[in-house]
């Protein structure tokens, strides 16, 4: 940690790296609610549209378990900057794509180019805040990434109604605006390089198993919401994402409030309140027929979830000291890993029972909740 960390969570050195937080997840998500508008505009089905987000999420998987050593080796400013660049030469590809191989390899470096944002921001942000208000600091930039992921379907839906290209083309100028403000870091040399054999220890490997389930159960719900409400509620694009942005407002919300619950009851006692809680609300979705009822259920469950990534990212974040990032990729690439694999199981799954496809996911967190638990260091709380 810098011996000038600060106590303040929110200033305007750290506000940029929140911004970032928000930018990853909102371009990420930003297909979600325009399913049926790519399948008419690249006249292609919906097992074809989904590798717009698959197909994002698998290479941002890969890099994920490097992207965090190379941003500490070559320097957290550089390598960031880098990244928002290609990140919005990549929206642009999105934009102008003729056809639907062309607008899969733009998301596919999409994708690949956000490897590097998240492990890389909060690396700098745990050495620009003090120790004790840690848990605030991530639960504020988990904050913005529930918003980000949240208000991605929203706006997405929103362009719809006039060209969807337009809500990629807004990505790629907040990236732009981003390259100019990046995280504090200089390059190391090769004596001083970020350490790798202590990301392969036995409690890095449990925070890994942590990640993919709570990805590809619990936290990769939206997909599922936004399939049932278009395909089984028969809500339009813009309700869908509205109603998606609800989860990510009450994710926003209660970031804060689930940072300092973190640091007053520490990981094990969060972990058990965050995961059992998303389980009892999220598991009985599918039996929901009203839209109206719907979002109040969906709100709370994504103000839960939240709380479920607050705790990861806090273990992931204390784990490897000597290479913060390293050890914050390598959980997110594992973490997203399951956001990929996800929504391959669960589309299947949901033509064949909408239900079970709710239960089935949710009841991956209890496997969260186990390695979540063995995870967190014995003196904790």
């Amino acid at each position: 940690m810098s011996p000038h960390a600060s106590d303040k969570v929110l200033t305007w050195a750290t506000l940029p790296l929140y911004l970032g937080g928000f930018l990853g997840p909102f371009g990420t998500m930003m297909v979600i609610s325009i399913y049926p508008e790519l399948r008419s505009s690249f006249d292609a089905s919906t097992q074809a549209v989904n590798w717009a987000f698959s197909g994002y999420m698998i290479p941002f998987a890969i890099l994920l378990t490097v992207s965090g050593t190379i941003g500490e080796r070559y320097g957290r400013k550089r390598v960031i900057t880098i990244t928002y660049v290609i990140y919005a030469l990549a929206s642009m590809l999105c934009v102008m794509a003729p056809n639907l191989e062309v607008f899969i390899a733009g998301r596919l470096l999409q994708g690949s180019a956000n490897a590097f944002i998240t492990p890389l921001l909060i690396a700098g942000l745990t050495e620009t805040i003090a120790p004790a208000r840690l848990g605030r600091a991530i639960g504020v930039y988990s904050s913005f990434q529930a918003i980000g992921g949240a208000a991605a379907p929203f706006a997405g839906g929103i362009a719809a109604a006039f060209n969807w290209r337009i809500a990629f083309a807004v990505i790629a100028v907040v990236g732009l605006i981003l390259a100019t403000q990046p995280p504090a870091g200089e390059p190391r040399p090769a004596a001083a390089a970020p350490p790798i054999k202590p990301l392969l220890t036995p409690r890095m490997m449990v925070l890994w198993v942590a990640g993919l389930t709570a990805a590809a159960g619990p936290a990769g719900l939206p997909m599922i919401v936004g399939l049932y409400l278009r395909d089984e509620l028969n809500v339009g694009s813009s309700t869908t994402g509205f109603i998606l942005l609800f989860g990510g407002i009450g994710g926003a919300v209660f970031g804060p409030v689930w940072g300092r619950l973190l640091d007053q009851w520490g990981p094990k006692k969060s972990a058990v309140f965050a995961c059992l809680s998303v389980l009892i609300v999220a598991a009985p979705l599918g039996f929901i027929t009203g839209s109206l009822i719907f979002a109040f259920a969906w709100t709370a469950v994504g103000s839960l979830v939240g709380f479920i990534i607050v705790v990861l990212s806090s273990l992931a974040a204390l784990a490897v000291p000597d290479n913060r990032g390293g050890a914050l990729s390598s959980v997110l690439s594992f973490r997203f890993l399951g956001h990929a694999i996800g929504p391959l199981v669960w589309v299947p799954m949901f033509t064949w029972d909408p239900t079970w496809t709710f239960i089935t996911a949710t009841s991956l967190g209890l496997i969260t909740l186990v390695t979540l638990v063995v995870a967190s260091p014995a003196t904790s709380g």
